[in-house]
């Protein structure tokens, strides 16, 4: 399952591709939501990219999200506050 639904927070499974030509949500690759990130996987810049997506994409500060584990690796797992827009994305992503 590429996303665990709490009551406070939504933890997503992402596998990120960094040196993308644009930052974008690619559909999924295994059981994870795959994002394209523009930054290249040095010194932190892609997950810096990543969670400044994130922030704008679901419109929650920066500040509010957080790396559960893989921060050093493509496959990571992120805790965003659960919103209305997240769970209207989830919900439209589980139908496609």
């Amino acid at each position: 399952m590429w996303y665990e639904m709490q009551e406070e927070f939504v933890i997503l499974a992402i596998k990120a591709q960094p040196n993308a030509s644009k930052n974008k949500i690619a559909g999924f690759y295994d059981d994870s939501l795959k994002i394209t990130i523009k930054a290249p996987a040095v010194e932190g810049a892609a997950n810096k990219e990543l969670i400044k997506f994130l922030s704008k994409t679901f419109k929650v500060p920066k500040s509010s999200i957080a790396f559960v584990g893989g921060e050093t690796s493509k496959r990571k797992r992120i805790k965003l506050p659960r919103t209305k827009l997240l769970e209207e994305f989830i919900a439209s992503m589980e139908e496609s």
